[in-house]
């Protein structure tokens, strides 16, 4: 069993921005989900657990050992998908996973043969082994990404922003690629689309403003807001008065009208209807929430 332990972490640049505030987790084996609007601290976060920049303050640890202290045991155990991917032009996708398999240190010839054609079964990429990765689609190179990332058999993988800008069909076969790899190691998902969280994770954080501001289950988290998000379709004039009145945590276009979701105990007004909530209204519900207290 992993573990990764992350301690009061945080992290302020230069400029003055607090991108990391007193931040702390507690991750095991499987998928968790990572969750806050862009600018919210999320790359931050990983590029410092994958020992990539140093925090300001705080203690990260993976399985007992403190990584800030001993960058190389992580860095020796992680695999590490980043926002942008960038790719040698030209070169087929086994050759680089086998310059990529050297500098992870794979010496044995046989072993890195073995393990390359293995992985690029696995990411449905074998039939492409000759073709030049920056030739490949989107997806097609968001999952050769995921083969680079398990080379060395990691036990952490760190993906970040992994299905943004990949069509329906691509994302959910790269989603169940993460789910697949997610069963023995870590695997943590940082995004803004909240369906890749509530299909593939068990636990989950929010952060906002480089602070933690919710972790737990999924499902839980939706069955706490149950009989508490009302919907009423409006028109897009009516919106500031409806604001003025009722606690709107999102809004969102359907046939021309705005479909408006509140979060009330009781029914806002005659029109609205109650409606099952998703984890969509969680997150909305809680980043509105913490908007308040600013």
């Amino acid at each position: 069993m992993n573990s990764l332990s992350i301690k009061n972490l945080s992290k302020t640049y230069e400029n003055g921005v607090k991108a990391i505030d007193n931040l702390s987790l507690e991750i095991g084996n499987g998928m968790f989900g990572l969750l806050g609007p862009n600018g919210a601290g999320k790359s931050t976060l990983m590029r410092t657990i994958a020992a990539l920049q140093e925090p300001t303050s705080g203690i990260i640890e993976f399985n007992g050992i403190n990584i800030l202290e001993n960058p190389m045991f992580i860095r020796e155990n992680l695999g590490y998908l980043p926002q942008e991917f960038g790719v040698y032009p030209k070169i087929s996708a086994y050759r680089l996973l086998d310059h990529l398999a050297i500098l992870k240190g794979i010496v044995n010839k046989k072993e890195r043969h073995d393990q390359i054609l293995n992985l690029l079964n696995q990411t449905n990429l074998l039939q492409h082994k000759d073709k030049a990765v920056h030739s490949f689609s989107g997806g097609m190179r968001q999952r050769f990404g995921i083969a680079q990332a398990l080379l060395g058999n990691p036990k952490i993988i760190i993906v970040d922003e992994p299905t943004a800008g990949l069509d329906p069909e691509e994302r959910n076969r790269f989603n169940n690629l993460l789910s697949e790899i997610g069963e023995s190691i870590i695997v943590l998902l940082s995004t803004h689309i909240v369906e890749d969280v509530r299909d593939l994770c068990t636990k989950m954080a929010i952060i906002f403003n480089g602070k933690l501001i919710l972790e737990g289950n999924p499902n839980e988290e939706i069955d706490s807001l149950k009989d508490q998000i009302w919907m009423k379709a409006i028109h897009k004039n009516e919106l500031k008065d409806y604001k003025n009145n009722f606690n709107i945590i999102s809004s969102h276009l359907n046939s021309g009208k705005l479909n408006i979701h509140v979060f009330s105990d009781q029914r806002p007004d005659s029109g609205f209807d109650l409606i099952s909530p998703d984890l969509s209204d969680v997150y909305f519900n809680v980043l509105s929430q913490n908007q308040l207290k600013k």
